[in-house]
């Protein structure tokens, strides 16, 4: 017997989120551990759950699991709100423009530049010094 799921991958500077979506009871699960337990830092739970809010869905009706590799904790929780709201859209197409006005479904490229060769970091020059 298969649990129906809909899943969707998420991606934010080095971090990647696979999210899966399955109608339950609430729990919510990131790397085998609760949710609040993983996310600890303030405001990252509010915005893990915008997808929702922006759907008008109940977070309580659906069980999350998350499975994020790399990054940070600020790349991290990104990719998840990423993912969590192209599972969203998976499950229903109607929500795409709900999803687009709030800017969920819109992937943010900003990656850290590279460090170019006779600088000290990707712009910033050694000290100039005349003498």
């Amino acid at each position: 017997m298969s649990v129906q799921y809909y899943e969707g991958i998420g991606r934010r500077k080095e971090s990647v989120a696979r999210v899966r979506l399955m109608s339950g009871s609430g729990k919510f699960i990131v790397n085998d551990k609760e949710a609040q337990a993983y996310f600890t830092r303030l405001g990252d739970m509010e915005a893990i759950l915008r997808p929702f809010a922006a759907a008008g869905q109940d977070a309580k009706s659906f069980d999350v699991t998350v499975l994020v590799k790399g990054g940070g904790v600020s790349g991290q929780t990104g990719a998840v709100v990423l993912g969590l709201a192209r599972a969203l859209v998976k499950m229903d197409p109607n929500l795409v423009p709900a999803m687009r006005k709030y800017g969920l479904l819109t992937r943010d490229a900003r990656v850290k530049e590279r460090k170019k060769p006779g600088l000290k970091r990707a712009r910033k020059a050694p000290t100039y010094t005349k003498r």
